[in-house]
């Protein structure tokens, strides 16, 4: 897809499984199952969905995955499913090598979409992108550091995930909206976590909103459907009464970082709830 001079491709690197209630909080089993089917151990399929964008003569990614460092018992507990797609597979369909990307955005620290960020080599942590500079939140990072027993088990390895990066000096830390390139805009969201950036990419025609967690899947577009995770859920249905009225208003793309079978989507306002428009793949 291409929006100004900005050339967008979905990526992705891998499937993982959450806990359904978990995933739509208040929201009973019987109306969230519909869409999301669950297994024996009560957890639905999720996709880890990355951008690649090509700009001038960089190339950015947007969010990493969950990566290769967690031992068997996470890669079971989270059913991690590297068997179609991996990161660097699906980079290597583009023909680009981890070593050309320039700049990864990362929306937060949680460990679905910033433990790709390193990799193992030989016993040591490393950059998966040796020459790019991370970009992330610092209030989120500040957090990150320090989170409440409440999302503690959001960050797992956090040292391994992003030490190596902050000790390379790769990590670049904003504060708050941010026009990272022209038409390039970072938005801030606090209802998830404390600092989540999402992105905004944008020209005379057309919007991109890669929302992060803010609208994981087509299934959380109703304003109560809510991620338990969140520390602040009625901070998220205020940010997404807000973004999705303004998306469906000027017809924005919202890409579904999480959503097993849609990529992207524009929305309008149903008889109840902001619903699917239009499937969208970029």
């Amino acid at each position: 897809m291409q929006i100004g001079p900005y050339q967008i491709h979905s990526l992705e690197t891998g499937r993982f499984r959450l806990d359904g209630g978990a995933m739509f909080g208040v929201v009973p089993k019987t109306l969230w199952s519909r869409t999301n089917p669950s297994d024996d151990q009560n957890r639905i399929e999720l996709a880890a969905r990355a951008l690649l964008v090509f700009f001038e003569n960089r190339k950015i990614v947007v969010d990493v995955g969950v990566g290769h460092k967690f031992p068997p018992k996470y890669r079971d507990f989270f059913q991690l499913d590297y068997s179609v797609h991996t990161l660097k597979s699906s980079l290597a369909e583009y023909q680009i090598l981890p070593e050309e990307i320039t700049d990864v955005i990362l929306t937060h620290c949680h460990f679905d979409h910033a433990a790709g960020a390193t990799e193992y080599v030989g016993d040591q942590s490393r950059p998966t992108f040796p020459r790019a500079t991370y970009f992330l939140q610092k209030a989120h990072w500040k957090w990150a550091l320090a989170p409440s027993e409440k999302d503690r088990g959001s960050f797992l390895f956090l040292k391994e995930n992003l030490g190596p990066i902050e000790a390379a000096d790769r990590l670049k830390l904003l504060e708050g909206p941010h026009e990272l390139f022209p038409g390039f805009h970072l938005l801030i969201s606090n209802g998830h976590t404390v600092g989540l950036q999402m992105v905004k990419i944008q020209d005379q025609t057309t919007s991109l909103f890669y929302c992060s967690d803010l609208v994981p899947t087509a299934s959380h577009l109703p304003l109560p459907y809510i991620l338990s995770y969140d520390l602040h859920p009625l901070v998220t249905l205020e940010e997404k009464r807000h973004l999705l009225n303004q998306a469906c208003a000027e017809n924005w793309i919202i890409v579904l970082e999480h959503d097993p079978l849609r990529e992207a989507v524009r929305i309008r306002k149903g008889e109840k709830h902001f619903e699917v428009e239009e499937v969208v793949n970029l």
